[in-house]
Protein backbone atom coordinates (compact mmCIF):
# COMPACT_ATOMS: atom_id res chain seq x y z
CA UNK A 1 0.00 0.00 0.00
CA UNK A 2 1.15 3.41 -1.12
CA UNK A 3 1.58 6.10 1.76
CA UNK A 4 -0.75 8.20 -0.05
CA UNK A 5 -3.65 5.83 0.13
CA UNK A 6 -3.23 5.28 3.69
CA UNK A 7 -3.45 9.16 4.63
CA UNK A 8 -5.87 10.44 2.37
CA UNK A 9 -8.72 6.89 2.07
CA UNK A 10 -11.95 8.04 2.17
CA UNK A 11 -14.46 5.75 1.99
CA UNK A 12 -17.55 7.56 1.60
CA UNK A 13 -15.65 9.09 -1.56
CA UNK A 14 -14.62 5.99 -2.75
CA UNK A 15 -16.04 2.95 -4.62
CA UNK A 16 -14.87 -0.98 -5.04
CA UNK A 17 -15.95 -1.94 -8.31
CA UNK A 18 -16.01 -6.17 -8.64
CA UNK A 19 -15.07 -6.52 -12.75
CA UNK A 20 -16.64 -9.78 -14.17
CA UNK A 21 -16.96 -11.70 -11.37
CA UNK A 22 -19.72 -13.62 -13.41
CA UNK A 23 -19.83 -17.39 -14.42
CA UNK A 24 -17.78 -17.14 -18.26
CA UNK A 25 -14.89 -16.59 -15.83
CA UNK A 26 -15.63 -18.30 -12.10
CA UNK A 27 -17.34 -21.33 -13.75
CA UNK A 28 -13.84 -23.80 -14.33
CA UNK A 29 -15.89 -26.20 -16.70
CA UNK A 30 -16.32 -22.54 -18.90
CA UNK A 31 -14.41 -21.40 -21.94
CA UNK A 32 -12.29 -18.56 -20.69
CA UNK A 33 -11.24 -20.19 -17.36
CA UNK A 34 -10.55 -23.15 -19.71
CA UNK A 35 -8.94 -22.23 -22.59
CA UNK A 36 -7.41 -19.03 -21.82
CA UNK A 37 -5.95 -18.76 -17.75
CA UNK A 38 -2.99 -20.54 -17.61
CA UNK A 39 -2.16 -19.55 -13.90
CA UNK A 40 -4.97 -21.00 -12.34
CA UNK A 41 -4.20 -20.78 -8.78
CA UNK A 42 -3.26 -17.08 -9.18
CA UNK A 43 -6.66 -16.72 -10.95
CA UNK A 44 -8.27 -18.67 -8.03
CA UNK A 45 -6.61 -16.52 -5.37
CA UNK A 46 -7.77 -13.42 -7.03
CA UNK A 47 -11.30 -15.04 -6.69
CA UNK A 48 -10.66 -15.12 -2.92
CA UNK A 49 -8.94 -12.12 -2.28
CA UNK A 50 -11.97 -9.80 -3.81
CA UNK A 51 -14.31 -11.94 -1.44
CA UNK A 52 -12.41 -10.84 1.49
CA UNK A 53 -13.05 -7.23 0.08
CA UNK A 54 -16.67 -7.43 -0.77
CA UNK A 55 -17.36 -8.76 2.74
CA UNK A 56 -15.64 -6.10 4.04
CA UNK A 57 -16.94 -3.23 2.63
CA UNK A 58 -21.09 -4.78 2.94
CA UNK A 59 -19.68 -5.07 6.25
CA UNK A 60 -18.80 -1.20 6.58
CA UNK A 61 -21.27 0.53 3.91
CA UNK A 62 -18.46 0.57 1.63
CA UNK A 63 -19.88 1.41 -1.95
CA UNK A 64 -20.07 -1.52 -3.90
CA UNK A 65 -20.45 -1.62 -7.92
CA UNK A 66 -21.12 -4.47 -10.31
CA UNK A 67 -19.40 -4.09 -13.59
CA UNK A 68 -19.70 -7.14 -15.61
CA UNK A 69 -20.78 -7.50 -19.18
CA UNK A 70 -24.03 -8.51 -19.83
CA UNK A 71 -24.93 -9.45 -23.76
CA UNK A 72 -28.37 -11.36 -22.71
CA UNK A 73 -30.38 -9.06 -25.07
CA UNK A 74 -28.16 -8.98 -27.76
CA UNK A 75 -27.80 -12.45 -28.65
CA UNK A 76 -27.09 -11.70 -32.23
CA UNK A 77 -23.73 -9.11 -30.94
CA UNK A 78 -25.57 -6.55 -33.00
CA UNK A 79 -23.44 -4.34 -30.47
CA UNK A 80 -20.01 -5.55 -31.93
CA UNK A 81 -21.33 -5.66 -35.61
CA UNK A 82 -22.04 -9.19 -35.42
CA UNK A 83 -17.84 -9.74 -34.90
CA UNK A 84 -18.08 -9.35 -38.74
CA UNK A 85 -14.96 -7.38 -40.16
CA UNK A 86 -14.08 -6.10 -36.95
CA UNK A 87 -10.46 -6.71 -34.49
CA UNK A 88 -10.29 -7.47 -30.81
CA UNK A 89 -12.35 -8.69 -28.76
CA UNK A 90 -15.21 -7.42 -30.84
CA UNK A 91 -14.37 -10.37 -33.17
CA UNK A 92 -13.25 -12.96 -30.50
CA UNK A 93 -16.90 -12.58 -28.22
CA UNK A 94 -18.74 -13.64 -30.81
CA UNK A 95 -16.60 -16.54 -32.33
CA UNK A 96 -16.18 -17.31 -28.62
CA UNK A 97 -20.19 -17.11 -28.14
CA UNK A 98 -19.83 -16.19 -24.70
CA UNK A 99 -21.95 -13.29 -22.51
CA UNK A 100 -25.17 -14.13 -24.29
CA UNK A 101 -26.17 -17.17 -21.75
CA UNK A 102 -25.91 -18.10 -18.24
CA UNK A 103 -22.22 -16.87 -18.49
CA UNK A 104 -23.61 -13.64 -17.52
CA UNK A 105 -24.79 -14.51 -14.36
CA UNK A 106 -22.67 -13.06 -11.47
CA UNK A 107 -21.64 -16.04 -8.75
CA UNK A 108 -21.90 -15.83 -5.49
CA UNK A 109 -20.59 -14.24 -3.13
CA UNK A 110 -20.57 -11.90 -5.89
CA UNK A 111 -23.98 -11.55 -6.71
CA UNK A 112 -25.37 -7.79 -6.38
CA UNK A 113 -27.24 -7.38 -3.07
CA UNK A 114 -29.96 -4.64 -2.30
CA UNK A 115 -28.12 -1.23 -2.56
CA UNK A 116 -25.04 -2.05 -4.29
CA UNK A 117 -24.77 -0.86 -8.01
CA UNK A 118 -25.13 -2.84 -10.59
CA UNK A 119 -23.42 -1.21 -14.33
CA UNK A 120 -25.47 -1.42 -17.43
CA UNK A 121 -24.69 -0.17 -20.96
CA UNK A 122 -21.30 -0.77 -21.24
CA UNK A 123 -19.37 -1.53 -24.77
CA UNK A 124 -16.03 -1.58 -24.18
CA UNK A 125 -13.07 -3.19 -22.70
CA UNK A 126 -12.88 -0.30 -20.37
CA UNK A 127 -15.82 -0.71 -17.80
CA UNK A 128 -16.69 2.85 -17.97
CA UNK A 129 -17.03 2.99 -22.01
CA UNK A 130 -20.71 3.65 -22.40
CA UNK A 131 -21.97 2.91 -19.70
CA UNK A 132 -23.95 3.61 -16.42
CA UNK A 133 -20.85 3.40 -14.17
CA UNK A 134 -19.49 6.68 -15.07
CA UNK A 135 -22.48 9.11 -14.23
CA UNK A 136 -23.05 6.27 -10.93
CA UNK A 137 -19.20 7.85 -9.74
CA UNK A 138 -19.97 11.47 -10.90
CA UNK A 139 -23.44 11.50 -9.28
CA UNK A 140 -22.10 10.19 -5.89
CA UNK A 141 -19.29 12.37 -6.02
CA UNK A 142 -16.66 9.81 -5.74
CA UNK A 143 -13.05 10.24 -7.22
CA UNK A 144 -11.17 7.31 -5.92
CA UNK A 145 -12.02 4.21 -7.37
CA UNK A 146 -10.54 0.29 -6.22
CA UNK A 147 -10.47 -1.72 -9.32
CA UNK A 148 -10.60 -6.18 -9.05
CA UNK A 149 -11.58 -8.57 -11.37
CA UNK A 150 -10.69 -9.84 -14.62
CA UNK A 151 -8.31 -10.07 -16.51
CA UNK A 152 -6.22 -7.57 -15.24
CA UNK A 153 -4.04 -7.02 -18.60
CA UNK A 154 -7.14 -6.67 -20.52
CA UNK A 155 -10.32 -5.35 -18.86
CA UNK A 156 -9.01 -4.10 -15.99
CA UNK A 157 -5.76 -2.58 -17.52
CA UNK A 158 -8.41 -0.73 -20.16
CA UNK A 159 -10.34 0.59 -17.36
CA UNK A 160 -7.64 1.68 -15.44
CA UNK A 161 -6.34 4.02 -17.99
CA UNK A 162 -9.97 5.29 -19.26
CA UNK A 163 -10.61 6.12 -15.36
CA UNK A 164 -7.21 8.00 -14.87
CA UNK A 165 -7.99 10.03 -18.32
CA UNK A 166 -11.22 10.86 -16.58
CA UNK A 167 -9.86 12.59 -13.47
CA UNK A 168 -10.44 10.08 -10.90
CA UNK A 169 -8.01 8.16 -9.11
CA UNK A 170 -7.38 4.69 -9.41
CA UNK A 171 -6.18 1.33 -7.17
CA UNK A 172 -5.75 -1.75 -8.82
CA UNK A 173 -6.11 -4.28 -6.03
CA UNK A 174 -3.18 -6.34 -7.04
CA UNK A 175 -4.06 -9.87 -5.83
CA UNK A 176 -7.87 -9.69 -6.52
CA UNK A 177 -6.48 -9.06 -10.16
CA UNK A 178 -5.12 -12.12 -12.45
CA UNK A 179 -4.41 -12.04 -16.00
CA UNK A 180 -3.96 -15.52 -18.01
CA UNK A 181 -0.61 -16.09 -17.10
CA UNK A 182 2.18 -14.74 -14.29
CA UNK A 183 3.88 -12.54 -16.95
CA UNK A 184 1.20 -10.87 -17.84
CA UNK A 185 0.46 -10.08 -14.51
CA UNK A 186 4.21 -9.06 -13.69
CA UNK A 187 4.48 -6.94 -16.73
CA UNK A 188 1.27 -4.84 -15.91
CA UNK A 189 2.51 -4.29 -12.41
CA UNK A 190 6.13 -3.14 -13.35
CA UNK A 191 5.52 -1.36 -16.37
CA UNK A 192 1.82 -0.20 -16.72
CA UNK A 193 -0.17 0.43 -13.40
CA UNK A 194 2.03 3.40 -12.10
CA UNK A 195 1.74 5.54 -15.49
CA UNK A 196 -2.33 5.50 -14.69
CA UNK A 197 -2.74 5.16 -10.74
CA UNK A 198 -1.35 2.86 -8.16
CA UNK A 199 -1.74 -0.58 -6.46
CA UNK A 200 -2.56 -1.79 -2.81
CA UNK A 201 -3.47 -5.12 -2.45
CA UNK A 202 -6.40 -7.04 -0.17
CA UNK A 203 -5.34 -7.09 2.99
CA UNK A 204 -4.48 -3.58 3.05
CA UNK A 205 -7.75 -2.36 1.81
CA UNK A 206 -9.91 -4.91 3.98
CA UNK A 207 -8.12 -2.78 6.90
CA UNK A 208 -8.79 0.33 5.93
CA UNK A 209 -12.40 -0.25 5.65
CA UNK A 210 -12.29 -1.58 9.20
CA UNK A 211 -10.25 1.00 10.68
Amino acid sequence: MTAQLKDTFDKDRSAFVFIEFQSEWLDESGVLFEKLVQDKPAFRNAVTQAALVLKAAREHDGRIAHAGLDLRDDPGYQLFGKGKQVLGLRSAIPKAQTWTGTGAEFVAPFIPEQGEFIMHGRSGASVLKNSSLDPYLRNNRIDTIFLMGFATHVCVESTLREAHDLGLNVYVVSDACAAFTRAQDEYFHEHILHHFGGGTDAAELVRLLKA
